[in-house]
């Protein structure tokens, strides 16, 4: 029998080498999060979430990103929005995958950056244990946020950084080029935590002018 070009594919074995971990929340699971923590999203059922996930830009994307990512209040909600990815990377044939998440989104709503990284590395191991996938975890500083703000979470991170093989870059691009980062990211080469900023999007841009 022969196997149809889709399928073929679709067994391959495959490497996702850039996904934020927000952003592969599902309607279905947010709405379930959402019920479980008792907070309302402005969307009346799961389809009318899904109508709008037609992005026809990097901002409507974002919109959507942050209200996912206001119902993550506990370990159990990370740990569930990763695992959902995993179960969908063992279902695509991916075997490793490279994750950046964003610890900003969270530690300015008053979730501790712990509670945070704690759930995803948690799914990630049982996705090496159960699926032997590997990973890898990038932080993210938001580049709408401040300088002074990435160095606060730059400390927070520091005792994880066994956990974290890099930094980047995302959220916002117009008018927050790399270069507002100029200091953060040295101070995390000497912290042991590469750089590897994320640029681009609205054009090309560099760390340094």
């Amino acid at each position: 029998m022969k196997t149809s070009l889709s399928e073929f594919i679709l067994d391959l074995p495959k490497a996702e080498l850039h996904v934020h971990i927000e952003g592969t929340f599902e309607p279905e699971l947010m709405f379930e999060i959402a019920r479980r923590n008792r907070i309302s999203l402005d969307f009346p059922s799961v389809q009318a979430l899904q109508d709008a996930y037609r992005f026809n830009n990097l901002q409507e994307f974002l919109d959507i990103y942050y209200t996912g990512a206001n119902v993550l209040i506990n370990e159990a909600d990370f740990y569930d929005l990763t695992l959902a990815y995993l179960r969908k990377c063992k279902q695509q044939s991916v075997v490793h995958t490279e994750i950046f998440f964003d610890p900003q989104t969270h530690t300015d709503r008053g979730i501790a950056f712990g509670t945070v990284i704690h759930g995803i590395h948690r799914a990630l191991e049982k996705g090496r244990q159960e699926w032997g996938i590997s990973s890898r975890l990038i932080l993210c500083f938001l580049r709408h946020l401040s300088e002074e703000a990435a160095f606060q979470t730059l400390e927070m991170a520091r005792p994880y950084r066994d956990w974290i093989i890099g930094v980047g870059l995302d959220s916002s691009e117009k008018g927050h080029p790399p270069s507002k980062f100029e200091r953060v990211f040295p101070a995390c080469g000497r912290g042991r935590i590469p750089a590897d900023g994320t640029c681009g999007r609205r054009g090309t841009s560099r760390i340094y002018p």
